[in-house]
């Protein structure tokens, strides 16, 4: 078994060098494709982070009426807080949002204003965007409520672009994945019929087929960690010199997340290419 071994890392390493090339070649597809695969993954990452930001920041306003009694507050305060589509409610006294109004509506409309004329409100913001419409629902007609708002064309619109976005850096995702897999698989392939006399020779004299094989699987491993060593650079790179502002910035952890789907995919791509690529020299 060791001296397998010492063999098939010897036989490796060996092919390498002799085809630095071909291995120079086969190491810069994975490196180009996987960097724009990292890519794409990153900025689906950023899109989703956007959308929660954005869902937290949805409000809904429950406004009371003017002349809504006490006992009628406390009853749409207590609903409110055991309503589990929404995550969490501030009451706004008639000074708060005579206050708020004051910094809103033109100074000569706001003169016939008075505290006592302004309502009380719930400032209360749903676990997710959609969640205000049942909030809307279930309390615009109910006793000593006003009326109740809350931007659902813009919510309607964000959650579109969101979804686009998402549904668009996956297939990005997805297609360049494929083309770094087809990439590889050529170069590999192009790299093995160079050699295609060694394998056939190798057959010829009684070699079997993972004897031959597991020299070409460690050289597309090797490889494929190359390749995918850079693009993880690459993808730092573009992380530190290319950061994202706001709510589409992205933490550390979710960087080294995408670097190891990045490696692991560069990885498998490298070996896997490689078995399939040597199989139709196997049969001589």
């Amino acid at each position: 078994m060791r001296v397998y071994l010492s063999y098939a890392f010897k036989e490796t390493f060996s092919n390498l060098w002799r085809n630095r090339m071909m291995t120079i070649a086969a190491v810069l597809t994975v490196a180009v494709s996987l960097s724009l695969v990292g890519s794409a993954l990153l900025l689906k990452q950023s899109a989703a982070q956007a959308s929660a930001s954005w869902q937290q920041g949805t409000r809904v306003t429950v406004w009371m009426a003017s002349g809504a009694s006490t006992g009628e507050i406390s009853s749409i305060k207590s609903e409110l807080a055991q309503m589990p589509i929404v995550k969490s409610c501030v009451y706004t006294s008639k000074l708060q949002d005579y206050n708020e109004a004051r910094s809103e509506i033109p100074t000569s409309d706001f003169q016939v204003l008075t505290v006592a004329d302004m309502p009380t409100s719930f400032r209360c913001t749903p676990t997710v965007p959609t969640d205000a419409l049942t909030v809307i629902s279930t309390y615009l007609h109910q006793p000593g409520v006003l009326t109740v708002t809350a931007p659902i064309q813009q919510i309607r619109q964000m959650n579109r672009a969101i979804r686009i976005l998402q549904v668009v850096f996956l297939a990005l995702a997805l297609v360049l994945l494929l083309s770094a897999t087809v990439l590889i698989l050529n170069t590999i392939r192009m790299a093995i019929f160079a050699r295609r006399r060694e394998v056939s020779v190798m057959k010829l004299v009684g070699a079997t087929n993972w004897f031959i094989r597991v020299p070409y699987i460690t050289e597309g491993f090797i490889q494929g960690l190359l390749g995918s060593a850079v693009a993880m650079l690459a993808v730092w790179a573009l992380h530190t010199w290319y950061p994202l502002h706001n709510e589409f910035a992205l933490d550390t952890a979710k960087l080294w997340g995408t670097n190891i789907v990045v490696l692991v995919v560069g990885v498998v791509i490298g070996s896997v290419g490689s078995a399939i690529a040597i199989r139709r020299f196997l049969d001589v």
